[in-house]
């Protein structure tokens, strides 16, 4: 556990050595506020709550979340700081983890920092909060899932923009899996078993039932094991091309 902490301290402080952390985040709020305020209607639904926010996010995930996931591995590999993190005393699970906790800890520091819109809408309204919170977790969750993925497929390039085109076509793939219009598709031939398990496999489908409240242990599960097994496949990817 400590080498994981070791590896995680490391990986955050290196977040904000450089400008990119803050523009990162920066465009993260921007895009937040003008999808809630503007894209999102808020003013027009005459509503006090979040789900405006809350409905873009997966999109704004697709595309940012990736920037941050390509480098996870990609640069250790192409400058060759690979050899030296597994020469420590460490094992490939404690440096997987390590790593991809600290990136899923900027994320949720980009996320913390949109609290003013929860705020706004405590000022505007009577918003049911329990449901705001409900919609972080499993914001968090799903930001870790997007991570575990790109953290597997930053482990098989050198190339961090290949890393990222790659990340975001498998997010969106599991993103649409559980939008109507794919779905649609597929009811009017695919017998129910088989259109409830593509819709099963979405991103969106989770997200949605939790941003409404109710944390089911089913939806839980559903992240946390999209995540260890794509941290599971990221520590064999790394593996298998260490000597690369």
């Amino acid at each position: 556990m400590s080498m994981i902490s070791t590896v995680f301290r490391r990986e955050l402080r290196s977040y904000f050595a450089t400008p990119v952390a803050y523009v990162f985040i920066v465009i993260f709020l921007v895009l937040s506020s003008a999808f809630t305020f503007y894209l999102g209607n808020f003013y027009e639904r005459g509503q006090a709550d979040l789900l405006p926010f809350f409905s873009f996010l997966p999109w704004l995930y697709l595309f940012l979340v990736p920037a941050v996931s390509m480098r996870l591995w990609s640069e250790e590999r192409k400058s060759g700081t690979i050899e030296l993190l597994l020469t420590l005393p460490i094992t490939m699970w404690q440096a997987v983890m390590g790593k991809f906790l600290a990136a899923w800890a900027f994320i949720g520091i980009a996320l913390t920092l949109t609290f003013p819109l929860w705020i706004t809408v405590n000022v505007l309204g009577d918003p049911d909060n329990g449901v705001i919170l409900a919609s972080y977790v499993g914001a968090l969750l799903m930001a870790g899932a997007f991570l575990a993925i790109g953290s597997c497929i930053s482990a098989a390039t050198r190339n961090q923009v290949v890393a990222f085109i790659l990340t975001v076509v498998a997010c969106f793939v599991l993103v649409m899996a559980g939008f109507p219009l794919v779905l649609d598709g597929f009811r009017s031939w695919a017998p129910q078993g088989l259109v409830d398990a593509i819709a099963g496999l979405s991103f969106l489908t989770h997200f949605a039932s939790i941003s409404k409240g109710v944390i089911d242990l089913r939806d839980l599960l559903y992240f946390v094991l999209m995540i260890g097994f794509w941290l599971y496949a990221s520590a064999i990817v790394i593996d298998l091309k260490k000597a690369d």
